[in-house]
């Protein structure tokens, strides 16, 4: 009987800690790992990208749908160094990822070798967790047992390097003398709940609020009852941050949407006139969007002790898993009687919604891209999977889209990556290859990787027990977020050079691959194209003529920088003022009188 290869114990070990699937792309400093998942006969999956970014990206995506350790493979130096992107993708999204990355056989180490690069410096920060480099057969097993326990545990990203000569050496279980690791597979979830003095302390601040606001982010996502309970005792209304934006269905009267850049008007007027905050998951970023410091009362609730008080004075920060601790803390909440609140809030959503139902009817040129998300979104089955990708198409995403119960949502959140949205609805579609997965893209993505990755999409699409995953993309030749930017942050006018896109048919490519594709050109085509992808045999490619003028910011957000908008237009850019809105539309004639 032949001997076990490390690598062969490798794919076993990853089998026993609960893998089937590996993202990755083959090279010569990973062929030991390559052979061994060949003798391994299927009993774990590669699915082979075009590009290792995408490898992570689809890692970290994997973790954010299931919940489970998501693990990307890549050879030494090049294959290496591009997965960077993705792996902080899920380090900043605090997801578990294993990254399996080959190394130059030892011997060749120091030598200024081919694609020799100093892995453990390069993914020191990355995989600061955990990050080590195999260098007996015996010492593989608890490398890779502490690399996926510290990633759950963590919920971080750690890194394995394996040199291509130790891969193919005869595998020994560490003997039993000193010095030697016996490590074991498996990892329980804690039950994290604060002391009961401080979950009183909590209940003591909430109970005296008259207006209270809740904030929830994924970190809810396990919660979503809890939440609707302690929402309905507060008389609250709830926004949801953008990674949490599938945590509780829009359809509930109290949920407010969306807060920052593209939130609603909701959340926003909610966050400036109430007068106790709960943060419940979410480490949302941006400060101006809650209450100013002092005026509310804040109690968070997050499984992190390091992020608790970061985005706003916590008066009681609660370290605790989210369910549990909202479980303990319900039954020392008093029900407020007065609903003047809640009933303010809930006709604030009213308003929002039918705002946004009349601006998707203002005409476009030639699309605007509003009215398409507004079309969508009640087509979508209430079990697909949605993605975003960075830019406009995350702002008709979070603007128009309403969750249903039983949706997913993701996209890249703290590091806001281009070229996320095709990877995430990829990785979807393997885990949960009966269901409708989406990815909503800008041309700007599809042109930086995401075409190539429709090859995957062919390659692969047959297998699904559901064929369908719908790319939606906006192509209006701009770098459109960015422009609006330029506009908005600095007073600049679009800078042609570094923003027009060439022009590229989407559409025709995707069918050049065997994959449907449907151009929308016109307002009065976009309900039979829906109709048509929702309604295809295999994935499909819709690609929207869109208006690159319609600002991407809710026009109460924009209206904030109404003055650079107005120098940007006196500088030139008259473009950028030809579909404003109010309270924009007004804001930016004054700032422009002045």
């Amino acid at each position: 009987m032949e001997k076990q290869k490390v690598g062969d114990f490798l794919i076993q070990r990853l089998g026993e800690w609960g893998v089937t699937r590996l993202f990755g792309y083959p090279g010569d400093g990973i062929n030991g790992i390559m052979g061994a998942l060949d003798r391994a006969e299927g009993k774990l999956e590669f699915v082979q990208v075009r590009h290792e970014e995408v490898a992570s990206l689809m890692a970290c995506a994997h973790a954010k749908y299931t919940g489970e350790v998501g693990v990307c493979l890549a050879t030494s130096g090049p294959g290496a160094i591009h997965l960077l992107n993705g792996l902080y993708d899920a380090k900043l999204d605090h997801q578990p990822v294993v990254a399996l990355v080959g190394q130059k056989g030892q011997k060749a180490l120091g030598g200024h070798a081919q694609q020799e690069v100093d892995l453990m410096t390069l993914f020191k920060d990355v995989a600061s967790e955990y990050v080590h480099m195999v260098t007996d057969p015996s010492q593989v097993r608890h490398v890779l047992d502490r690399a996926f326990r510290i990633a759950k545990y963590q919920r971080t990203v750690t890194c394995v390097i394996l040199p291509s000569d130790v891969q193919d050496e005869e595998y020994q279980d560490p003997e039993h003398t000193h010095g030697t690791i016996h490590t074991g597979t498996g990892y329980l979830e804690p039950r994290v709940l604060p002391r009961p003095e401080d979950l009183q302390r909590a209940a003591n601040v909430l109970n005296a609020g008259q207006k209270v606001a809740i904030l929830i982010g994924i970190g809810a996502k396990d919660a979503a009852a809890e939440v609707m309970q302690v929402a309905e005792v507060l008389g609250a209304g709830v926004a949801k941050a953008y990674l949490g934006k599938a945590v509780l269905p829009d359809e509930l009267p109290f949920v407010t949407g969306g807060i920052g850049f593209f939130g609603t008007t909701a959340s926003h007027q909610m966050m400036q006139e109430c007068d106790t905050l709960l943060m419940v998951g979410s480490r949302f970023p941006y400060s101006e969007f809650l209450p100013k410091e002092g005026q509310a009362r804040g109690v968070q609730i997050d499984l992190d002790g390091r992020m608790v008080s970061l985005r706003y004075p916590m008066e009681v920060p609660l370290i605790g898993d989210s369910a549990e601790t909202l479980k303990a803390l319900l039954p020392l909440l008093k029900r407020k009687e007065d609903r003047s609140w809640r009933q303010k809030i809930e006709q604030d959503i009213k308003d929002w919604w039918q705002q946004t139902e009349e601006q998707a009817q203002h005409p476009g040129q030639p699309v605007n891209p509003k009215l398409v998300f507004q079309k969508l979104s009640p087509l979508l089955p209430d079990n697909c999977i949605m993605a975003a990708d960075s830019g406009s198409s995350s702002s008709w995403m979070s603007q128009y889209i309403r969750i249903r119960e039983g949706m997913k949502f993701s996209v890249s959140g703290t590091l806001a990556t281009m070229g996320c949205a095709v990877p995430y609805a990829l990785a979807a579609k393997f885990a949960y290859p009966d269901r409708l997965a989406v990815a909503f893209v800008g041309d700007g993505a599809m042109q930086m990787s995401s075409n190539a990755e429709l090859l995957t999409i062919q390659k692969y699409w047959q297998q699904w027990a559901d064929p369908r995953l719908l790319v939606l993309v906006l192509n209006n030749r701009d770098l459109n977020f960015v422009t609006w930017e330029q506009r908005m942050n600095e007073g600049n006018p679009k800078f042609d050079a570094s923003q027009v896109l060439p022009e590229f048919n989407f559409s025709a490519y995707a069918e050049s691959l065997g994959l449907k594709g449907i151009r929308i050109e016109t307002p009065d085509q976009i309900d039979d194209a829906l109709q048509q992808a929702l309604a295809a045999d295999r994935p499909v490619v819709v690609e929207v003529l869109a208006d690159p003028e319609i600002v991407p910011f809710t026009t109460q957000v924009a209206a904030q920088s109404a003055d650079n908008i107005a120098a940007a237009i006196q500088k030139g850019d008259k473009a950028a003022g030809q579909h404003l809105e109010e309270p924009l539309e007004g804001a930016v004639a004054e700032a422009g009188e002045e």
